[in-house]
């Protein structure tokens, strides 16, 4: 299944654009990557994959559309998949892109 070309258009929107932005596909979507740390994919498996601190993994994953990001048959800690039901309403999508954004800002820039 490709990504939801939609719901990558509506990401685009909600992340403000600089030199630290960038895309990139990856896990069979697209991924949008802030000084090379990837923050938020609209997946290939449908829905909205976010990287968040581990330390709150285990409470984000409470929500009732938040799923954790298995790959390989292993759970990624720090990684969630946000429903494709959840991601269509533009409140909860741009909540959990500011999420991520927020996070990978938080990390120190990959060297290219």
């Amino acid at each position: 299944m490709a990504y939801d070309e939609e719901l990558a258009d509506r990401i685009r929107l909600l992340i403000k654009p600089g030199p630290e932005l960038s895309e990139r596909k990856m896990f069979g979507g697209l991924a949008f990557l802030i000084g090379g740390n990837m923050a938020v994919a609209a997946s290939g498996q449908g829905g909205l994959l976010v990287r968040v601190d581990r330390a709150e993994s285990d409470r984000l994953l409470a929500n009732e559309f938040v799923e954790p990001m298995v790959m390989g048959g292993r759970e990624m800690v720090g990684w969630l998949r946000v429903t494709p039901e959840a991601a269509d309403d533009d409140t909860v999508l741009r909540e959990w892109v500011d999420r991520g954004v927020g996070y990978a800002r938080s990390l120190p820039p990959k060297k290219k």
